[in-house]
């Protein structure tokens, strides 16, 4: 799949691939990158399916590196030039090793234990203290609550290190152990002020320092595939770069914003909706409105929310479909913007996190909806969506004293013309639809900008993707708001 509009860059153009690992799915692409735009091309795409144990939920880690290797040896075939390979993937989950050898299979974040990590650190360390120390808002899967129930198992006792998803990919390629910045800032684990770990916090929380490894900024080599790998994959020993490791980290790098009066919001399973800042925003009353700091690439801070996205759209239609129904997404979404009834519900209630079956969830937040068709339902998903997007786009101009004028939605949700439009009316900003593919094409942009296919500040990153894609605009209008 292609972000530029119309065909390839005109300029001879350098190729990367980029490894994308999400909550549902993965995928290997081929980037290629001049001064006049930038394209992106699928070679390998592979569902992301967790699996269920008797002591949990799990990531099906070994899964996904076999298909990141036949992904890259696909990319190799497609394209021989490819210079480099960048690795992104969803935040705060890890695998635990002991030497070279993986402790486990990495738990899911939305595994139960945990709520005996929040409990846990709250009884060492107070959230006042933790929002000052990572500038983090609070969400109970952190990473810092996963260690503090593998170190109540006792399993830190036996461990090395530590490696968040990206980083033990990395590893596995090419031998070297780092931790790249943008990612390790989600852990609740890195000083939020200075970039580096935070050993005082790490003490405090009882966790070995040892099991953190060093950081690494996006554009900088981790290292090179080792010989074997490269034999797996076809090709010679290519460096694998860090990019913004963290999906929404690169997702953020291909937002074609022009000024700083835009928001974004990088929607997928988790919609993070915020605003690029020079420096972390740490007031009491980010804290109490429970925003983030993340790193951003460049040093850029990300100041955001993460709340709630597609997970309950996802949800709905895979339990449709379990009861027999047909539950096609583009006819219920049509079906849905004529629905007149729709009510609104807590996207936020605790209770829609965990799988499982999700339209009756919602009726319990929502008794208007017994009974109520798969399209009503999805149209009232739909409406408290945009409600509370833009309850955290008012939570934004508040808290950083800057008029949204422009939000710009990527990803998933930027195909889902409906809430487009209800959120442009809900908000009254202008939403601007685009790119679907940010998080790819931010993690070659890094890429092509380290191996000096493109110079520049992320602007000029920007501005590439800009040249490179055709968005859809909605606007808000008395009709819609009505």
């Amino acid at each position: 799949m292609s972000v530029r509009a119309t065909g390839r860059p005109a300029a001879a153009a350098g190729a990367v691939a980029a490894v994308d690992l999400g909550a549902t799915s993965g995928r290997v692409v081929v980037g290629r990158v001049s001064p006049d735009g930038v394209e992106i091309e699928d070679v390998h795409r592979f569902p992301n399916r967790p699996v269920r144990t008797r002591d949990g939920l799990h990531w099906d880690v070994l899964d996904l590196y076999r298909n990141v290797i036949e992904g890259l040896r696909t990319a190799f075939a497609a394209e021989p030039g490819i210079v480099s390979i960048g690795i992104d993937s969803w935040a705060v989950d890890y695998a635990l090793l002991r030497g070279d050898r993986m402790l486990g299979v990495p738990f899911h974040y939305r595994d139960e234990r945990t709520a005996r990590g929040v409990a846990a650190v709250d009884g060492a360390v107070d959230a006042e203290t933790l929002h000052a120390a990572s500038g983090l808002q609070f969400l109970p899967f952190n990473t810092l609550y996963q260690l503090a129930a593998d170190r109540d198992d006792g399993v830190l006792d036996v461990a090395t290190g530590m490696l968040l998803i990206p980083d033990l990919i990395a590893f596995w390629l090419t031998g070297e152990r780092r931790a790249e910045r943008t990612n390790a800032s989600t852990t609740g684990l890195l000083d939020v002020t200075t970039g580096t770990w935070h050993d005082a916090l790490i003490g405090a929380l009882g966790y070995p320092r040892a099991l953190f490894a060093p950081l690494v900024e996006p554009g900088e080599r981790i290292g090179v595939l080792t010989p074997d790998v490269a034999a797996r994959i076809g090709c010679r020993p290519v460096p694998v770069v860090a990019v913004g490791s963290h999906d929404t980290a690169s997702a953020v790098v291909a937002v074609p914003m022009t000024t700083r009066d835009t928001a974004y919001i990088c929607s997928g399973t988790w919609s993070l909706i915020g605003v690029e800042t020079d420096e972390p925003v740490l007031t009491p009353e980010a804290r109490a409105a429970n925003f983030t700091n993340e790193g951003g690439v460049d040093g850029r801070t990300r100041f955001l929310r993460n709340t709630m996205g597609m997970w309950l759209v996802n949800e709905c239609v895979a339990a449709w479909r379990a009861a027999g129904r047909a539950a096609n997404l583009p006819t219920l979404l049509g079906d849905a913007a004529t629905v007149h009834d729709a009510v609104l519900f807590d996207v936020e209630d605790p209770s829609l996190v965990p799988a499982g079956d999700m339209p009756s969830r919602i009726v319990a937040l929502a008794p208007g909806l017994a009974g109520a068709s798969d399209a009503t339902v999805l149209r009232s998903i739909v409406e408290s969506l945009a409600v509370q997007y833009a309850r955290t786009l008012d939570d934004l101009e508040r808290l950083t004293g800057t008029r949204v004028a422009t939000v710009h939605v990527v990803g998933g949700a930027s195909l889902n013309e409906l809430l487009c439009r209800r959120l442009a009316a809900v908000s009254g900003s202008t939403v601007v639809a685009g790119p679907v593919e940010a998080t790819a094409t931010g993690n070659v942009l890094v890429q092509a900008r380290a191996a000096g296919l493109v110079d520049g500040r992320l602007e000029d990153l920007r501005a590439l993707v800009a040249a490179s894609t055709t968005p859809r605009t909605y606007t808000p209008s008395p009709r819609e708001d009505a």
